[in-house]
């Protein structure tokens, strides 16, 4: 990416947010809008560590990353603590990689 193109990436999100802001008159939305605004952050943090964990590049890949996500799913579900979820996703997937 150069640095025209992140500089107009920069300028177009500040130009949504300024929108955001015009339209709605600084009060808070409603309704179901207040509902699709509470789940974005949830929505855009799966997406990244999705993007994280199964590309490299321009390319799809599985590999150890994907069972440490898994191991953290399941620790997550488990309601287990937060130190447990991190160490056992990176132990699970040090030992896959270190074997493989």
């Amino acid at each position: 990416m150069t640095w025209p193109q992140l500089l107009g990436l920069a300028a177009i999100a500040h130009a949504l947010k300024a929108f955001g802001v015009l339209v709605l008159g600084g009060t808070p939305p409603k309704g179901r809008a207040a509902d699709l605004v509470r789940l974005l952050p949830a929505a855009l943090l799966a997406a990244l560590v999705a993007v994280q964990t199964f590309s490299d590049g321009q390319e799809l890949v599985v590999d150890a990353r994907a069972a440490g996500l898994a191991f953290a799913g399941v620790a997550v579900w488990r309601r287990w603590p937060f130190t447990v979820v991190v160490i056992g996703a990176a132990v699970v997937t040090a030992l896959l990689r270190w074997v493989a």
